[in-house]
């Protein structure tokens, strides 16, 4: 899936476009500089079209005298990466110096880059807009991300733009894709190494697009996958990059390509903050996860009493989905390097589950009666019929009742969560509706 990055200096209105894209509120929009921290990331859809947007405002520090340097960073990060830059700037307050240094960084990359002048509410505005044509970018795409003035024509004119840029979908169909992700330094490099050992005459890679994942063809003991590889990745010598801003948008690249996400996870350091933010990049699109808790070689206390406190702490942070496999290993050692192929091989199966409409009747029904969802107003929901939806990317049930409106989304837990407790769906998400019976 192709990958839009929107980039500019702050109070440009790059979360409030991001917003406008996307269709979603995530991104908070205020007039301070800086107000942007989390990484934001959606798809747009547009014209039976999709692709992924990431606002590099979210690595901005809130520091004037290291506002220019930041930037310019996410800037390069951003031309490395994405396969299209929205350049944002902004009509009212008009071309300032640091538009120049950016336009300049991006007329030297060889990515497709689009001028849009936000902001432009007024055909006075538009008129205005004509300054920009200095930055040598080519034509200002006019918008007012606020309102949604002429972001129809903008995302006509991205998808023209996306046509030609690839998306590693040349592999063999009906084989496993396998990402290995991570924050930097947890492992990934090591893990990959582990993976392939010395025998490699059996691994084959395919690289993906210029700024995309590499495919490595695994076909050692029995298995066969494709090794979705972004450690290492074309090592950026000159560039002294944010790390953490960097390693989410290659586990964007990563994640999207994939079926089955392998987390590591440093066990010398717990799980932090950015195996969150790519934890929910798993679950956003709707990949099947094993965690890795990488370096255990290194732990001193190796007891059951320290494994069931990692795995306690790892399965509360990324509640309410918690069935998924946790392996201790080490990828320097090799120990249980086998046992996380296996399993993601086995999670991946749980993606292909199918479960006859009989045996989900004769099992669930009996569930529902005995707990049914609770009466709201004074109405009483009845589910009467359920069955799984054929041809899905991952499992995906229907439940018909006669007030599908009133079933809440803590209900609908305890419904997946019973079905989790009867059929095999370790480490797959699954999607449940409720409909009108």
């Amino acid at each position: 899936m192709a990958l839009v990055a929107i980039v500019g200096r702050p109070n440009v209105g790059k979360s409030t476009l991001f917003n406008r894209l996307t269709k979603s509120r995530r991104a908070i929009v205020s007039s301070e500089a800086g107000t942007t921290r989390d990484r934001q990331y959606g798809k747009c859809e547009w014209n039976g079209k999709e692709f992924s947007v990431v606002d590099t405002g979210g690595w901005v520090v809130n520091s004037d005298d290291v506002f220019e340097e930041e930037i310019r960073k996410q800037v390069i990060v951003a031309t490395e990466e994405a396969d299209l830059v929205l350049f944002l700037v902004d009509v009212i307050n008009g071309l300032t110096d640091w538009d120049e240094d950016v336009a300049e960084i991006l007329r030297r990359s060889k990515l497709p880059v689009m001028l849009v002048a936000n902001k432009v509410d007024n055909n006075n505005q538009y008129y205005d807009s004509y300054e920009f044509y200095k930055l040598g970018l080519g034509e200002p795409h006019c918008v007012s991300a606020i309102s949604g003035s002429g972001t129809g024509d903008l995302l006509d004119e991205v998808i023209e733009k996306l046509k030609n840029a690839k998306d590693g979908d040349d592999l063999e169909e009906g084989i496993p894709r396998f990402a290995v992700v991570g924050r930097p330094n947890a492992g990934k490099s090591s893990i990959i190494n582990a993976f392939i050992g010395e025998d490699r005459h059996i691994v084959t890679e395919i690289a993906g697009t210029t700024r995309d994942s590499i495919y490595t063809r695994y076909t050692k003991f029995g298995f066969d996958f494709y090794l979705v590889d972004t450690a290492g990745i074309r090592r950026k010598n000159k560039v002294t990059e944010d790390l953490e801003f960097y390693s989410v948008m290659r586990s964007i690249r990563a994640i999207e390509n994939s079926d089955v996400c392998i987390l590591m996870i440093d066990a010398t350091r717990g799980i932090e903050s950015q195996d969150m933010n790519i934890f929910q990049l798993i679950q956003k699109n709707n990949k099947s996860l094993v965690v890795v808790v990488n370096k255990w070689d290194l732990v001193e206390d190796k007891s059951q009493k320290s494994i069931s406190f990692f795995e306690d702490a790892i399965r509360k942070r990324m509640s309410p989905f918690v069935d998924f496999p946790i392996i201790f290993a080490s990828a320097l050692t090799k120990q249980r390097i086998f046992k996380v192929l296996e399993m993601a091989k086995r999670v991946y199966m749980n993606r292909k589950v199918t479960i006859g409409t009989t045996k989900l009747n004769e099992v669930m029904l009996p569930i529902i009666e005995a707990t049914p969802p609770p009466s709201i107003k004074g109405k009483y929901i009845k589910i009467k019929y359920c069955s799984q939806i054929p041809n899905t990317q991952i499992p995906s049930f229907v439940f018909y009742a006669n007030l599908p409106q009133y079933v809440k989304e803590p209900y609908k837990r305890f419904l997946e969560n019973k079905m989790r407790e009867k059929w095999e769906l370790t480490g797959s998400p699954i999607n449940i509706f409720i409909r009108q019976k």
